[in-house]
């Protein structure tokens, strides 16, 4: 049985939310994102954690632990996750030696990549900077030792138990296996971002 989630203050506004657990996180976030009011203002996932933000001022403890208790309830009898598929390919400048530090050829590593069912656990790092769950317990490689100081947008990336699709252009210190031509990130559009915490995605070989 999973311990209750532990709640702490985080200024007047906020509470940070501390939970056993991705999955823990998505299904309180799912459960607090349907029964949420105006006076909720902001949901934020990170990997074990869920920073809640009043508009007016955070509520009492007690108030929360039932706004919780209530969610999780909510989330239980909750729908499954939006899913989205991209489109990727294995070409990336790192392919061949994560591969070999993973201790397989470089189309045993794509196809155990393609075969998982990822979740973006969380956005961080830049905007729209989605970080995926999921992946193979085998395919961990460390950060680089020494980051590139631009990574293109559109890189396919891993990184310990992450994968992401880099949104733009930036500096970055994760392995990059493959790309992805499809844009995860246009401040143009509503939302900017193609890519929400909770989402299931499934990668494609191109």
């Amino acid at each position: 049985m999973s311990s209750p989630p532990t709640i702490r203050p985080a200024g007047n506004h906020s509470v940070l939310i501390e939970l056993e657990g991705n999955d823990a996180v998505q299904r309180l976030a799912a459960g607090l994102e349907a029964r949420r009011g105006s006076e909720l203002e902001e949901i934020v996932p990170g990997h074990e954690t869920l920073l809640l933000v009043w508009r007016e001022g955070a509520p009492p403890i007690g108030a929360i632990e039932q706004l919780i208790s209530g969610a999780e309830l909510t989330a239980e009898a909750s729908a499954q996750p939006a899913a989205i598929e991209l489109r990727v390919r294995y070409d990336g400048p790192d392919l061949a030696a994560v591969a070999e530090s993973c201790g397989f050829s470089p189309e045993e590593l794509a196809t155990r990549h393609l075969a998982c069912r990822y979740r973006v656990g969380f956005i961080g790092f830049s905007p729209g900077f989605a970080y995926l769950l999921g992946g193979d317990p085998a395919l961990q490689p460390p950060r680089l030792a020494e980051p590139r100081t631009r990574v293109p947008a559109g890189a396919l990336a891993i990184a310990g138990p992450y994968s992401a699709v880099y949104p733009r252009s930036s500096p970055g210190g994760w392995n990059l296996i493959g790309s992805c031509d499809e844009p995860t990130f246009d401040p143009a559009q509503n939302p900017p971002a193609l890519l929400t915490a909770g989402m299931a995605v499934r990668l494609v070989a191109k």
